[in-house]
């Protein structure tokens, strides 16, 4: 039994394999893997913040299961939702360094995506357990705008509706200096094996273990 859960959004192919062995983690196998080696950069340093996750993009933040949910119950409203919904492309992404870390990001605002994402959110959110006092002063002490401080109490994270930024995270907080080199010895990696245009053609069920790793459940093909 997983601790919580979450939907994410999580690649296939060459750039599933990248993530897992620059991240040092495999989420569909679960196990780890030797980081790749960047001169002059600790990679298992920069990356251990995002490593327990797996390379994704959060649609749904982790949540625990509401009282008298079970797992079975959201894998068949998981199964119900991507049937419901179509794949999309959200155009080319960028290795960027924004908010302190780099990640792949849209090169432009998508409208589909936030509606996505959007929905997405709402459709698991009877199946999220209230936040504790403690979750919300965790929160809380990363300075919300009222606005995120609204949603975080509705809907139990900040960073939704019109404060979500889809991204595929690759790093912990850098300095710029150091998410530079980053983005230098990484960009004729990724040129190569990011899908261009990029399609958002499923949702990934993910569960958190006791250890706070991320292991998928399973990815449900967008089939509407």
């Amino acid at each position: 039994m997983f601790e919580r859960y979450a939907i994410f959004y999580t690649p296939m192919g060459a750039l599933a394999d990248f993530g897992a062995r620059w991240l040092g983690w495999d989420s569909v196998q679960s196990c780890t893997f030797p980081h790749l080696e960047i001169a002059d950069t600790n990679v298992a340093d920069v990356t251990q913040t995002p490593r327990k996750y797996g390379l994704h993009g959060t649609l749904k933040a982790p949540f625990q299961l509401a009282k008298g949910c079970e797992l079975t119950q959201l894998q068949d409203a998981a199964t119900t939702f991507a049937a419901g919904q179509a794949a999309f492309e959200i155009g080319t992404l960028d290795l960027r360094y924004e908010n302190g870390f780099v990640a792949l990001r849209p090169r432009q605002a998508q409208i589909d995506l936030q509606r996505f994402a959007a929905t997405t959110v709402k459709a698991f959110d009877a199946f999220r357990a209230p936040l504790t006092a403690a979750d919300i002063a965790r929160r809380r002490a990363t300075k919300l705008t009222m606005r995120q401080d609204q949603q975080m109490l509705e809907w139990g994270y900040p960073f939704i509706f019109d404060d979500f930024h889809f991204h595929l995270t690759l790093t912990g907080r850098l300095a710029p200096d150091a998410a530079a080199q980053v983005i230098s010895a990484l960009a004729p990696r990724l040129e190569r094996i990011a899908p261009a245009p990029f399609i958002i053609d499923a949702i990934t069920l993910m569960g958190q273990d006791s250890a706070g790793l991320f292991h998928q459940i399973h990815r449900y093909a967008l089939t509407g």
